[in-house]
């Protein structure tokens, strides 16, 4: 490979989230979803070019941005975005919660498919809606999405928005086309509005394709706001930046105010320049990192047969965040989290963050040095096996 994706970087004392919120220096950090690995090269050299200016004042987006982003999903994803669709912000997380706040009011109902990612029920609970689950349907190492549950709970009137994880943070799974025009179909029966947490989209392994749910029928992309950043797949999200992409000009007005409600309106120079030298220039890199991540989740997969058969590891077609069943321990996650911080200073997230369905289950981070993770899993197989 052309990147050493093993090279180990010291993050501790970096005021990193990920390795200096414990203070304890031997804590291994396998938990919130950032990776161990320094960003493209392209990008680190347009950062470089950014700082030796010196003068770092408010910035404008140019042309190139948009274009960056348009040529991107047009060459990887074919799907055709226009410049005037695309509102910038700070991260995905707060475009959601605008969304949220811009198209619906308190006390509407917005449905969510769980286990799913933390945050959808902050922002949720943050704008007074209520919270509708969809379970995701566990079986044979995998979820599968309950049609008729969906069809069932959109039909209440007061279901306005469903919030869609795609590819889908916990549980791995990438959406096919069919499966996104079946919640599609449903959702446009029903007149619930569709808002598309894409993050995770370029994080897909072989075998499994991302499909943009807007970009499945013009119907669905009226129907829809997507939410995308180079975050995730080029390791930058403490450069705040993120996009939503909407073609119905009335809802970019209403969320674009509820952006500047919220303070969420402005972007800084090195996450304008980061997304356009990822974009443009990181895809030989990413490439890689695929190949990567994917040889770590085989590694921890073959791991598990051999060590640990009694927990079951979900198959994972998309991000680098593994789930795995620890039912058998018959304890909550938080208590296997904690034992797994105390006996051995291993740091993973309950699955219970992500809502009732997750109980009994752990996320891994696999996105570090094949090192580290091997120090990970023995860490973590001291422990369950005791």
């Amino acid at each position: 490979m052309k990147y050493n994706f093993d090279e180990i970087i010291p993050r501790r004392g970096t005021n990193s989230y990920k390795w200096d919120s414990s203070a304890d220096a031997d804590v291994l950090p396998m938990w919130v979803a950032d990776m161990d690995f320094r960003t493209a090269p392209p990008v680190v050299e347009a950062l470089k070019k950014r700082v030796e200016h010196g003068v770092f004042g408010y910035v404008r987006v140019p042309d190139a941005y948009y274009e960056a982003i348009t040529n991107w999903f047009a060459r990887r994803h074919a799907w055709r975005i226009e410049k005037e669709w695309i509102i910038y912000t700070t991260g995905v997380v707060p475009a959601i919660s605008a969304a949220i706040k811009a198209l619906t009011v308190p006390g509407d109902k917005v449905m969510v498919q769980t286990p799913v990612y933390n945050c959808f029920f902050s922002s949720i609970r943050n704008n007074g809606c209520e919270m509708i689950a969809n379970p995701l349907v566990y079986r044979n190492r995998g979820y599968q999405i309950d049609f008729d549950d969906l069809e069932k709970k959109t039909s209440d009137p007061k279901v306005k928005l469903m919030l869609l994880c795609n590819p889908h943070n916990p549980v791995g799974r990438v959406w096919s086309k069919r499966e996104l025009r079946q919640i599609g179909e449903i959702c446009i029966r029903n007149n619930v509005f569709v808002i598309a947490d894409e993050i995770h989209c370029e994080l897909v392994f072989l075998g499994h394709e991302y499909t943009p749910f807007a970009s499945i029928s013009e119907e669905f992309l009226m129907n829809s706001v997507t939410f995308v950043s180079p975050s995730k797949a080029f390791n930058l999200a403490g450069l705040q930046i993120a996009n939503i992409i909407s073609a119905d000009a009335n809802v970019r007005v209403r969320i674009d105010k509820a952006i500047n409600i919220n303070e969420v309106c402005d972007v800084n120079p090195f996450g304008v320049e980061a997304l356009m030298a990822a974009y443009n220039e990181g895809e030989e890199w990413l490439e890689e990192l695929k190949i990567y991540l994917f040889a770590n989740y085989i590694y921890l997969k073959g791991y598990f047969d051999e060590y640990l058969p009694e927990f079951p590891v979900m198959m994972l077609e998309g991000t680098y965040l593994v789930w795995v069943d620890c039912s058998v321990l018959n304890q909550t996650s938080a208590e296997i989290v904690k034992d797994l911080l105390k006996k051995e200073k291993l740091w993973v997230n309950e699955g219970s963050l992500y809502g009732e369905t997750g109980e009994g289950f752990i996320r891994i981070n696999i996105a570090c040095p094949r090192q580290r993770l091997i120090e990970g899993l023995n860490r973590l197989k001291r422990v369950l096996k005791s």
